[in-house]
Order: C-alpha cells, then structure tokens, then sequence
C-alpha cells in the first residue's frame, strides 16, 4: 500500500436526538399527587421500578418528588411494588 491508500475509518453520523426537558418546569408543575396513578405510571417501567431522570428528562428536584410520590402511592397500595407488565 502506499502512503496516499491509506484510508481512515469515520464515525457514522448518527441522527440528532430531541432535546430532553423537564416537563414539570415546562408545564409549571410544583405538586406531584401521588393519587394520581395514571400519571405515575410514566415514571416506572413494566416492573414497576422507578425510571431514571436520564431516561425520564426530569431534573433532580423533581425527580426526587417522582420517587416520593411513587413510594407514598405504593404504601397506600394505588401502585404494586413488584408485577409483571404493568402498563
């Protein structure tokens, strides 16, 4: 081979992800009700775990009330602790 055969190899360009935002800032959210089964819901997977703010988009503040109201929704027995496919 000669000095101008050598080829580099690329990084294929992937296509931009969406930005992630935090919808309770976006919707002026600041109470989370745990009474509210359907809408936490969004926030657990199919067995019932919470889902992380990199997959959710939530920030931290909110994220921590997520978690909260989850627990207190499962203490009151609204949500199961532990299910096959929940949604």
């Amino acid at each position: 081979m000669a000095k101008n055969e050598i080829k580099y190899l690329t990084a294929i360009k992937a296509e931009a992800r969406p930005k992630k935002y935090c919808r309770f800032k976006k919707m002026g959210i600041h109470y989370i009700d745990y009474k509210d089964a359907e809408f936490l819901k969004k926030f657990i997977n199919e067995q019932g775990r919470l889902l992380p703010r990199r997959i959710t988009g939530n920030s931290l503040k909110f994220q921590r009330k997520v978690g909260a109201a989850v627990k207190k929704a499962r203490q009151m027995a609204i949500l199961p602790y532990v299910t096959d496919l929940l949604k």
